[in-house]
């Protein structure tokens, strides 16, 4: 989860690391399915990298798709689509982004999912309300989500 906007090269260079690395886990990347932002960049790391990528996203239009989705559902629910993206997941990444992002976050943490906050600065934020686990690189995050899926069984 993160910014659906373009603009910052480098956190769109880390997202498409990380759905790279996602891909190479054998787990499955869903995200908001858009043709922008980290939706998009991680979405391309993942189909680059064979992995299976399924977009949910906020409209009723296929062309607002990221090219590189293996699935697309299309909800006509706008951000309310958030909530499917949040329950469907087992883990949740949350990269930088607005308030979009941090709906997720808190969907995420009223639902008991972990979240691991990857390049976010205000993890404290959430202190208390759930596992929500700061990382600073994809390796520490994918390293989070390993465990944290093994604590899940």
């Amino acid at each position: 989860m993160g910014s659906g906007v373009d603009g910052d090269a480098d956190l769109l260079a880390q997202a498409r690391e990380l759905g790279r690395a996602i891909a190479e886990q054998d787990w499955v990347l869903l995200s908001g399915g858009r043709d922008a932002g980290i939706m998009h960049a991680s979405a391309q790391g993942a189909s680059e990298a064979g992995g299976l990528v399924i977009g949910v996203l906020p409209g009723a239009d296929s062309r607002e798709s990221s090219d590189f989705l293996d699935i697309q559902i299309l909800t006509g629910l706008g951000d309310a689509r958030n909530a499917i993206n949040v329950l469907s997941s087992d883990v949740v990444v949350a990269l930088r982004g607005g308030a979009g992002t941090l709906s997720e976050i808190a969907l995420a943490l009223c639902a008991g999912r972990t979240v691991v906050a990857l390049g976010r600065n205000d993890a404290d934020t959430f202190a208390g309300m759930g596992t929500v686990i700061p990382t600073s690189t994809v390796d520490e995050a994918i390293a989070a989500v390993r465990a944290a899926l093994a604590r899940k069984g």
